[in-house]
Parts: C-alpha cells; sequence; structure tokens
C-alpha cells in the first residue's frame, strides 16, 4: 500500500532520500476526495517526475464562515488506492494542528483575488496561497499541478511563484469532464439527482459562449449575457458570477481577444459550482 504520511518531518525524510538518489519530485496539493480530475493531474506528474507527492488537505484556513469545511467530503482510504494505481509515490495527509502550530503568517497575493471567486469569497485565496506556499516550502518540489477547473487558483498561484521567486514549475491541467459535461468535481457530491441534472446548465451555457466566439462573436459583453441567459433558464440555478476576463491579468475584457477566460460560478440548490473555458 502507498505510505499515508502525516507529519512535516515524515514527508521531508522522503524528499531527503529522493533527493539524495537525484531524483526529481512532483506536487499535487488537493483536498481530498479525489476523482478523475485529480487523477489526470496526478498521471502526468508521474509522467514527468521520478517521484510524485499527493497532498491531501482539507484546509481550513480557504473557508469562509458559513461554508461547507465540515462538510467536506473526506475518504482517505479511497484516495490512498486512486493515488496508488496512478503511481504516485506518497501522500501526505496532515491534520491541522500539523500544518497550523499557532500559525500568525499568512500569504496575500493583491488585486487579482478580488475578483471572480475572490468577491464572495474575501479570505479563500489567502488561505490558498498559504496552505500552497507551506506545501511548497515542505515538498519543496521541482513541478507543481493545478486543474484548470479553478482557473483563478491557477492564476494567483502563478502569480505568487513569480512575485516570491519559487524554483518551480507550476503546471496547469486540462479540465476533466463527466460524459454529460459536467466539470468533475468533489462537491457533485451533493447534488441530488435533479441538482445533479440541472448542474448542466454551467457546461452547456459555457459551449454557447465557445461556439458564439468561434463564430465571429468580438463582444466580450455579449458573450457574457449569452452564458448568463442560458444559465438562468434553468429554475434551480442561481448566478454567482459570469465573467469574460484576461487570463493572465483577470481584468475585464471588452473583446473576446486571447488570451481569454470566460468564468462562472452558480449555486445549484445549497451547491457552489464553479467552470471554464479559456481561448488560448
Amino acid at each position: 500500500m502507498i505510505p499515508v504520511v502525516k507529519t512535516i518531518d515524515e514527508i521531508r525524510k522522503y524528499v531527503k532520500e529522493w533527493r539524495g538518489a537525484g531524483m526529481s519530485v512532483g506536487l499535487v496539493p488537493t483536498m481530498g476526495y479525489l476523482h478523475e480530475g485529480h487523477k489526470s493531474l496526478i498521471d502526468r506528474a508521474v509522467r514527468e517526475n521520478d517521484r510524485v507527492v499527493v497532498s491531501d488537505f482539507v484546509n481550513p484556513t480557504q473557508f469562509g464562515p458559513n461554508e461547507d469545511l465540515e462538510a467536506y467530503p473526506r475518504d482517505i482510504e479511497r484516495d490512498a488506492a486512486l493515488c496508488e494505481s496512478a503511481g504516485a509515490a506518497v501522500i501526505f495527509n496532515p491534520e491541522p494542528d500539523e500544518m497550523y502550530d499557532n500559525a500568525l503568517t499568512t500569504v496575500s497575493v493583491d488585486k487579482i483575488t478580488k475578483v471572480l471567486c475572490g468577491k464572495t469569497r474575501p479570505t479563500h485565496f489567502a488561505g490558498v496561497c498559504t496552505v500552497v506556499s507551506k506545501l511548497f516550502n515542505i515538498v519543496k518540489p521541482d513541478r507543481a499541478y493545478f486543474g484548470q477547473k479553478d482557473a483563478q487558483q491557477l492564476c494567483v498561484v502563478r502569480k505568487m511563484v513569480k512575485d516570491l521567486n519559487f524554483d518551480i514549475e507550476i503546471v496547469g491541467c486540462p479540465i476533466v469532464r463527466e460524459e454529460d459535461g459536467l466539470a468533475k468535481s468533489s462537491r457533485n457530491t451533493y447534488l441530488s439527482a435533479e441538482e445533479r441534472k440541472a448542474a448542466l446548465c454551467l457546461s452547456r451555457s459555457l459551449k454557447l459562449g465557445r461556439e458564439l466566439i468561434a463564430g465571429g462573436q468580438d463582444s466580450a459583453a455579449a458573450v457574457k449575457d449569452a452564458v448568463r441567459k442560458e444559465i438562468e433558464k434553468e429554475p434551480l440555478a442561481r448566478v454567482d458570477y459570469v465573467e469574460a476576463v484576461n487570463a493572465d491579468t483577470l481584468e475585464e475584457a471588452e473583446k473576446t481577444d486571447a488570451p481569454l477566460l470566460v468564468a462562472v460560478a452558480v449555486y445549484i440548490g445549497k451547491t457552489r459550482l464553479i467552470d471554464n473555458f479559456i481561448i488560448e
């Protein structure tokens, strides 16, 4: 069975041994309850590195008040089976006390964390940046792997790495979807059968947006409007945001020129789901 390591000292021993043997190290940071989307990150990391660490940690600092920290799904045995089948070397599964020992330090990125998800989740990205920078310092990977579904997170992590001079390559990986188009997410488990069907309005609306751009629509506002109207046809959906922004700076886009990120956040019942597409 794949080792499941609980302490910082233990995971550092593994990495030190690998480094001593001249091996490269990849890191896949996750909050656990792994699915095919996570597996695609691990698969790529295994292809590109000699050894791969998967961190499996539901990070309390990126959850705001009244968010789903306690309800967030956890299943370390299931996660371990997936990691082992994908070829990861070790899982780092610390308790919150191990990661935050009376901590008074946070890491935050300005400006690009104030838009999109940051508007309604103002403390979220400081929690993300703090835990990711801690994982980078603990594991010291050559490469770290993040999914494009969390496009803003990927942008924020890249900016943090550049600004703080981390010697780590950040690898963004494509969204993995269910057969019917729904983006894979641990939060999909919250959806009832009726809500699961309703959630298809996200991918359906983004498909429409992509088709409009492919057909020559150059107004970002027109694309946003069409995407929003398509989502609003679904009675169980409540739009948090529909945005079209520069994929690098996250500044609002007027035209549909590349690099363009069209991103949505939608409540289906009580469950908040996100999805996007990028025009490179």
